[in-house]
């Protein structure tokens, strides 16, 4: 385990990144308020697999690689951005429809949502950046480092999924309220701008 201390300077420092609106949190937002809550729990299982992939890389060093490399990771963040472009792009194209909080949609299947997260994750160089950064310091030479990391991946990915659930909760409101009357087009219309908007992000940060 993590030296007590540094586990309680984690704790915090890791919430305030977390809770920080950024790809993964709007992408969250877009979604719980598109597909709901329950339907956007696929996305983020794809999200969390891509964070503790990123943040287990960290510190083994393969994000050393990857820096080397820059034309691997340039190509992941195109390959994602464009993406999630199409899925907004569609969301565009669809017209007076809304799928139902507890129906699963036709036209996103659990594979695409769980695509999305993971892709989002493991292509968002903020998160590269802030894993290579924050992580190393917070673990100590003096132990065992795969208590360490287990201990550390797992706050990780509580504090994210956390995070995740409120935007998606958000979204979800904004939902409800944007689907009375006709504003449904608008409801999908959003929802695909702010897809596009993560997809760009994605591809030219």
């Amino acid at each position: 385990m993590p030296d007590s201390a540094l586990l309680a300077a984690f704790i915090p420092t890791f919430f305030f990144v977390a809770i920080t609106p950024g790809m993964c949190m709007t992408l969250a937002m877009t979604l719980g308020m598109s597909i709901g809550v329950r339907r956007t729990l696929w996305m983020m299982l794809g999200e969390l697999v891509g964070v503790a992939v990123v943040a287990v890389s960290a510190v083994i060093g393969v994000a050393a690689l990857m820096l080397k490399y820059p034309g691997i990771f340039e190509l992941m963040k195109w390959l994602g951005g464009a993406y999630l472009i199409y899925i907004g792009v569609n969301m565009w194209r669809t017209q007076g429809k809304i799928a139902s909080l507890d129906n699963v949609p036709t036209q996103i299947s659990r594979l695409s949502l769980i695509s999305q997260g993971f892709f989002t994750a493991i292509a968002n160089p903020k998160g590269w950046a802030f894993m290579i950064s924050l992580l190393p310091p917070f673990i100590s030479i003096d132990r065992a480092l795969a208590p360490q990391l287990s201990a550390l991946v797992a706050i990780i990915l509580l504090t994210e999924f956390g995070s995740m659930l409120v935007y998606a909760s958000g979204g979800k409101s904004l939902r409800l309220f944007l689907s009375q009357g006709d504003n449904i087009r608008w409801l999908n219309r959003i929802a695909g701008s702010l897809m596009i908007l993560v997809g760009l992000w994605l591809a030219l940060d």
